[in-house]
């Protein structure tokens, strides 16, 4: 018999966030989480998304035990501004028993029907910053720190249950070799003069602070036609800046400003830690912060993170610019693989920003949607 439960106390949310590690364990291609960042990550006092988002966390219990976990979220801005009537799920992890995805899966339709909401859309997270889609291709390729990893399985349950695809999400990779150094250094220079550009490049953490708010302004803009799209509060802004900003290696984030030294694009690109987190096991101590601290400085991949150019600058080549930054970053570094994160596959903007490096389609992964009735 299967019954559900809904998780509240410190002890049953470090459960909650601990359950995956017994599901995957030992496997070669999951990338766990830093539970302490996780449990963190869940918190209403320490996480602003909960400004303006609800979320009720659940587990599967079959004798006593934890099978399955899902997280019902309601983005209120989304709902009430944006007037979309969606229930999200998240976080969404289930043992191979299709029973178990459905009886955690009627309780995210439960808390959609309270909430007078029209359909269910999973696995997202909070908004766009958070991981999203289940995984459908893809199986034997090592996942990332800000993607799920899931087994095939989770696909079969899916539509077994009456879920359609809703998005599709593709992720692809790249040899750094593939860029063309000489190439974005001649269009780079042009483009610079032709539109009165300057390339900002950092070597200090704090020297990059003061940007990154007017970074999320062209990041709201860049990507709000999005069908994804939900903004980002200032609460939420400064809870990344304190979360990521400072553990991002400074000259791998790039930004470009106008004459007026506004910012009109920018990429913010990480050390991929997934070997790292594998090995910490979800602990930072004793051991694990010397795993991430060792990525940070020597990993050969990188995982490209966050790109951005203001629309009004868009189609004009800046993104030139950026690459001939990371061009020069990176080659002294001898980085050798460049790792995309999800993007829409609809997204034709995106597709010709990276189509000269000859990408690799390497996952791909979906979000799926059913009515509430």
């Amino acid at each position: 018999m299967i019954t559900i439960k809904k998780m509240t106390t410190k002890k049953e949310m470090k459960q909650f966030v601990t359950f995956p590690f017994s599901l995957y364990k030992n496997h070669k291609y999951w990338v766990p989480p830093i539970i302490k960042d996780e449990i963190d990550n869940f918190d209403p006092t320490k996480n602003p998304v909960f400004e303006n988002a609800d979320a009720q966390f659940f587990v599967a219990l079959r004798g006593g035990k934890i099978v399955g976990r899902v997280i019902a979220i309601i983005n209120w801005f989304e709902v009430e501004k944006q007037q979309i009537k969606k229930m999200r799920f998240g976080w969404f992890d289930v043992i191979d028993d299709i029973e178990v995805s459905k009886a955690l899966l009627n309780k995210v339709k439960e808390v959609g029907q309270e909430n007078k909401l029209e359909y269910i859309e999973g696995p997202i997270g909070f908004n766009n910053l958070d991981k999203t889609g289940v995984l459908v291709e893809g199986f034997d390729h090592i996942g990332t720190m800000i993607t799920w990893y899931n087994h095939p399985y989770y696909k079969e349950h899916l539509e077994q249950l009456g879920f359609v695809k809703e998005k599709e999400y593709l992720e692809n990779k790249f040899k750094f070799k593939n860029v063309d150094g000489v190439y974005f250094d001649r269009v780079s220079n042009i483009i610079k003069r032709r539109f009165k550009l300057k390339a900002l490049d950092f070597t200090k953490t704090k020297d990059i602070m003061p940007y990154v708010d007017e970074m999320f302004e062209v990041f709201s803009a860049s990507y709000s036609k999005l069908s994804s799209f939900v903004p980002i509060s200032d609460a939420q802004i400064a809870f990344f800046k304190k979360k990521y900003i400072s553990f991002i290696n400074p000259e791998y984030i790039k930004f470009v400003v106008d004459e007026n030294n506004k910012l009109v694009a920018f990429a913010i690109v990480m050390p991929s830690f997934s070997e790292a987190l594998q090995k910490a096991n979800g602990k930072l101590f004793p051991f694990g912060i010397f795993h991430l601290l060792k990525a940070r400085k020597h990993s050969k991949d990188v995982t490209f993170y966050l790109i951005g150019v203001h629309p009004d600058y868009q189609n004009k080549g800046v993104h030139a610019i950026i690459f001939d930054q990371y061009t020069k970053t990176f080659a002294p570094l001898g980085i050798e693989n460049c790792i995309r994160t999800p993007e829409l596959e609809d997204n034709e903007a995106i597709k010709k920003l990276w189509e000269n490096f000859d990408p690799v389609t390497h996952k791909r992964r979906r979000t799926y949607r059913k009515s509430i009735q």
